[in-house]
């Protein structure tokens, strides 16, 4: 169904929070580090991983591979605690302030983007 243009303005420009989903059920979101303002991660929250994120202050996701609510940290104990959500103008993607408990990426990595393209191939960045 096509968005109208009466909601199309009041989620560009009022003040309501009205985030808008994709066909899927998603939106997108990048998690930001609260100190250093590095990228963390990007993730993807359904309404219920978005309910539960305002709700507790603990970053939740939809994992799409588990088909599931995730709550980033559940097993490892890297809690990722919402300072700040920044909403983006026509309100399809979110950036999530946040404070780390420990390594984001399941790798191990503080950050999931700990590679950059260079000349063709990955490169380690330093950190």
């Amino acid at each position: 169904m096509p968005e109208t243009a009466d909601l199309k303005k009041r989620r560009e420009q009022g003040r309501e929070f009205l985030p808008k989903f994709d066909s899927n059920g998603l939106l997108s979101a990048v998690v930001v580090d609260a100190a250093s303002k590095d990228v963390r991660m990007v993730a993807f929250m359904d309404q219920l991983a978005l309910d539960k994120t305002i709700e507790t202050g603990i970053a939740h996701f939809h994992s799409r591979s588990r088909g599931r609510l995730w709550m980033k940290g559940e097993s490892s104990g890297n809690v990722l605690r919402v300072q700040s959500v920044l909403v983006d103008c026509d309100q399809d993607a979110i950036v999530l302030v946040c404070e780390a408990a420990g390594p984001t990426c399941h790798t191990g990595e503080t950050s999931c983007f700990f590679r950059k393209l260079s000349g063709g191939e990955l490169e380690r960045v330093k950190t």
